[in-house]
């Protein structure tokens, strides 16, 4: 059977009475802290990041709006899977651009690649799940259509990326491509394989003294180029593949230096 599609974009849902204001504040509280933990340094970082993850979550206990709403579900997973076919196309192009320009910084085999990204896989689904299923649903309550809500999301997703010029600019591209699918197909689950595609392609064809590691707010300040070039595969610590905020960053994304048989 075909899977349905829930059709022309539409406002969220209301699952109970719920005001403006509150709206509103639960916004401003979960965003306060994103850009407070981007912007402070560690290792008071690490404490805020796990409060952080504890009010976000309480407030989406509080305030949960159904599996079918936030796209936890089966249906329409296989009418937006091609939002993954058209990001494994994205990262083929990369990919062999990168190796052309003699950029690319890829692992030796398969293995390896998920042994340094795995976590970075996970981590891109918990970004589009406080994307979709946090802000935007709150925007869709709060302005008057759809695609300013869409807009806006994007553009607080982009804004958490900062000073990083890169990242900003695609994930306000990216993040409003990947709310409108959402509100057209309401399935979360291609829209984070598409961004774990897309992130980890970043990874590996741009070098890191231009990302910077794929590094934001102050971690992105604070970054310096290491001068001596280590074998691949290089496997960091679980302490610093860990996400500098609870919504759209990596403080530390996986840190692949080029081959040793690359060109300089």
């Amino acid at each position: 059977m075909a899977a349905t599609v829930e059709g022309p974009l539409m406002k969220e849902p209301r699952t109970f009475a719920r005001s403006r204001r509150r709206d509103i504040a639960e916004i401003a509280i979960a965003y306060g802290l994103i850009l407070t933990v981007i912007w402070t340094p560690r290792p008071l970082q690490q404490m805020l990041w796990w409060a952080a993850v504890a009010v976000i979550a309480a407030i989406m206990a509080v305030s949960f709006d159904g599996l079918r709403t936030m796209g936890l579900r089966t249906s329409n997973f296989f009418g937006s899977f091609w939002v993954v076919g058209a990001a494994l196309a994205i990262s083929a192009a990369a990919v062999l651009i990168a190796a052309r320009l003699h950029t690319l910084r890829q692992p030796e085999n398969t293995r390896l690649l998920i042994e340094a990204f795995w976590l970075y896989a996970i981590w891109s689904g918990v970004q589009q799940f406080l994307l979709q299923c946090f802000f935007l649903s709150r925007l869709l309550r709060l302005l008057p259509g759809p695609r300013q809500a869409a807009f806006t999301a994007a553009l607080l997703f982009a804004i958490a990326h900062l000073p990083n010029p890169i990242l900003s600019i695609l994930t306000i591209i990216w993040g409003t491509l990947a709310c409108l699918i959402f509100l057209r197909y309401r399935n979360l689950y291609p829209l984070a394989i598409a961004h774990a595609i897309l992130g980890i392609t970043i990874a590996v064809s741009v070098p890191g003294h231009v990302d910077h590691n794929m590094r934001v707010g102050l971690g992105y300040l604070k970054y310096h180029r290491r001068q001596r070039l280590l074998p691949l595969p290089v496997q960091r610590s679980q302490s610093d593949q860990m996400a500098s905020t609870v919504a759209w960053v990596t403080a530390d994304a996986p840190t692949l230096r080029r081959h040793r048989h690359a060109r300089p």
